[in-house]
This record gives structure tokens, sequence and C-alpha cells, in this order.
């Protein structure tokens, strides 16, 4: 028996997916445009023939706010829909900066820990604590990614929502 995984089954599992439809660049869009003006108490965003980027409407506005980027492109007289769940560009940017910061500052003074144990100088006896510091500074980033995630839940289930009623009604199986 084979099974057969859907789009929908993708966008459940994935923050991406990608689907074919039959209709147009500009057809896709036009009916994007639409669905937003009938949910526009619901829903924000920018449309044009290429890129769409959805976000959900709240009265608080929070620094892990998620948004829904659609980007279309013609693939062999098919247009392909590829579709990205998460925060904006700048937040995550931001937090894979942190992360990248925090690692290496992390491995220069576990480095240098380590070369002093081993020529058995005495020269950075603050060394350890500060890789220590550096693990605890990694942990308080994800804490704080994760912690966005948590709060950003009922956002992402509502741009769920979003993309299967505005987008899975015009997938055409290949």
């Amino acid at each position: 028996m084979e099974t057969k995984e859907t789009t929908l089954d993708k966008i459940r599992n994935r923050p991406r997916f990608k689907m074919y439809t039959h209709l147009s660049k500009e057809s896709y869009a036009e009916n994007l445009k639409n669905y937003l003006a009938e949910h526009k108490d619901e829903f924000t965003g920018n449309v044009n023939k290429e890129v769409a980027t959805i976000s959900v409407l709240t009265k608080d506005d929070n620094y892990w706010k998620p948004c829904l980027a659609l980007r279309t492109e013609l693939d062999e007289e098919i247009t392909v829909i590829r579709g990205v769940f998460g925060p904006s560009s700048a937040v995550w940017t931001f937090f894979m900066f942190l992360y990248f910061l925090f690692t290496i500052m992390w491995m220069t003074f576990f480095t240098m820990y380590y070369v002093e144990n081993q020529i058995n100088s005495n020269e950075y006896p603050w060394a350890l604590n500060a890789s220590f510091l550096m693990l605890i500074f990694i942990a308080t980033t994800y804490a704080a990614a994760r912690f966005g995630q948590s709060k950003a839940k009922d956002e992402m289930k509502k741009l769920r929502r979003f993309a299967e009623e505005s987008t899975l009604k015009f997938e055409k199986t290949i």
C-alpha cells in the first residue's frame, strides 16, 4: 500500500510548502487580493503577481509576529506556489546573528581555557566562566525564540487557515 502525502499534510508538518496550480500568476494574485479584501478585518498583506506577504492583524505587535510569504513561479506552463511560514526576515536574521555571535564567543573562550591548561599558564582564569556564560546566553536566546513561537501560535493557526482556504482550492495534482 502506497501512501501519498498531500500539500495539506506538508503545511501541517513543515513551515514550507510547494504546490502546483492551473492558474496564471496574475489570476492567482487577483484571487489572493480578493480573499484579503473579504477578510480585511483579520488579515493584512501585500500582494503582487510574484510575491505575497500576509500577516494577521492583532492589537499588539510582538517581536515574533509570524507572516506567510507566498512566491509564484512559472515552471513549464504550470504555476508553482511556494509558501513559507515564519517570523519576519529581520527577526530571523537577528536571532541567527545572536546564535552565531554567542557560539563563536563560546568557542573562543573555551579554546582560550583549553590552551591555557595545555601550556600550564594562568593568563586567562576567567575564560572557562566566560564560556559558561556564553552557553547561558545561547540558552536564553533559544528560550526567547521558543517563547515568541508560543505567543504566536494562534496567529500561525490563522495563517495556516489562510493558506488552506485561499490557496489549496487551486491545487493541481501532477
